[in-house]
């Protein structure tokens, strides 16, 4: 079912939630970053020097005429894979030449891009072997902001506050179960802690449409213990493909903020953060109440290692007895360290965020763990906004040869960079 929700006229370009959002760099900066993606682009794809000169000829008529430049099927594609390869917050990355990109920067009506949207997640699910996925739409320019999608995930749980202050369902959702209320959508008569809640978008007038998520779009697990029957009657159950739509895609200079992409869940996503998270559905206590432990107050607080261990485990064994691509946090943090000795192997430095990649269960187990990190920020990459992670991203030339002075005159100009970029 749609709904067309009324027009917000009294916005202002700079008022409106994507502009502010969105990464504020110079024309020479954006062209700094095109020539950097393209350059990569026929280096990584083999094409001569000759085909890089003609399309940076190209690119650089494009941006002299409108500030921009569009991007060939083939670049958007590589660009996107570039982009999850160089994401520091991300475990998954082994396979991120397997990414399947679907351009859909043609598609604008916000009636058209929900179906593009929910034909993607039927087609990410598939049979349970999910497939890495990601659609794109149109991306910004200087003459307008497209449609992009409000939502933060495609599927998403509603959260329902009382006056006292108790929450039923994912209390990270109680807003947006608000918003998505006073735009008319009708909770189940009967509230459940697994309510889906419906897809919002934006379109080109910074009007909200909401759409229902087809049954079509999503499949959901019932969570079970292998040896804990106790566990089935808590009625826990996740959705299989975690599908985030919330985040800007930037490649060469160019903004896409409408690209939602997915991969499939590492088992302590969903059991030590989305179920045990105090700010989610804090559900510790009623796990270590269904085993039999002591979850008294003044009892030993290893209770809780016990719970999310059998929690993870629940989680683990039924996705798999559903037929649904999940992996543990043992098996992902060896696929990270081979991706890592991978990208070493090519000559590239690795970025990444040690508070994302360590998984928040049995840490010191993964050889992740004790492995140095940094996250340098390199693009093309993903971002949330511009005064959180959007700042930081510019290009990075350390996987290059460079002189000591080169090194020294990069430092400074990152720094310069970012010292333009604070919000001051």
């Amino acid at each position: 079912m749609i709904r067309r929700l009324g027009t917000n006229d009294s916005y202002t370009a700079s008022s409106r939630p994507l502009e502010r959002r969105l990464r504020r760099i110079s024309w020479l900066e954006r062209r700094e970053e095109a020539r950097d993606f393209i350059a990569a682009f026929c280096s990584e794809t083999g094409r001569s020097q000759t085909a890089f000169q003609k399309r940076w000829s190209d690119v650089r008529r494009q941006m002299r005429r409108s500030g921009s430049y569009e991007h060939t099927p083939e670049e958007l594609a590589f660009g996107a894979r570039i982009a999850w390869r160089n994401h520091g917050r991300c475990i998954g990355r082994l396979f991120w030449e397997s990414l399947e990109v679907f351009d859909c920067r043609h598609v604008t009506a916000p009636e058209e891009m929900a179906d593009q949207v929910f034909r993607h997640m039927t087609t990410a699910l598939g049979d349970g072997r999910i497939r890495s996925l990601i659609t794109i739409f149109a991306p910004v320019t200087a003459s307008r902001l497209p449609s992009y999608i409000e939502s933060p995930q495609i599927t998403q749980y509603a959260g329902y506050a009382d006056r006292a202050g108790k929450v039923l369902g994912d209390r990270q959702n109680v807003e947006a179960t608000r918003i998505a209320k006073s735009l008319g959508w009708q909770a189940p008569v009967e509230r459940s802690r697994f309510d889906m809640l419906p897809l919002i978008l934006r379109d080109e007038d910074d009007r909200r449409h909401m759409f229902d998520v087809p049954a079509s779009a999503y499949r959901e697990v019932p969570i079970l213990h292998p040896q804990a029957p106790e566990i089935a009657e808590l009625g826990l159950r996740w959705y299989a493909v975690p599908c985030v739509s919330g985040m800007i895609l930037t490649i060469g200079g160019i903004d896409y903020p409408c690209a939602p992409f997915n991969g499939f869940y590492m088992c302590t996503e969903i059991a030590s953060r989305n179920f045990a998270d105090r700010k989610r559905y804090d559900l510790l206590p009623e796990i270590g109440r269904a085993l039999g432990l002591n979850t008294a107050p003044h009892a030993p607080s290893l209770w809780k290692d016990t719970a999310l261990t059998e929690l993870n485990r629940a989680v683990q064994h039924s996705y798999r007895a559903a037929g649904v691509t999940m992996l543990d946090h043992h098996a992902a943090s060896e696929q990270f360290m081979e991706f890592h000795g991978r990208e070493q192997s090519s000559g590239r430095r690795v970025a990444a965020d040690w508070r994302w990649i360590v998984p928040p269960q049995a840490s010191a187990a993964q050889d992740v763990f004790h492995l140095r990190m940094k996250n340098f920020h390199p693009v093309p990459n993903f971002y949330n906004a511009r005064s959180e992670d959007g700042r930081w991203l510019m290009p990075f030339y350390g996987n290059h040869h460079q002189s000591r002075l080169e090194h020294g005159l990069d430092r400074i100009l990152r720094r310069w960079k970012l010292w333009k970029r604070m919000p001051w």
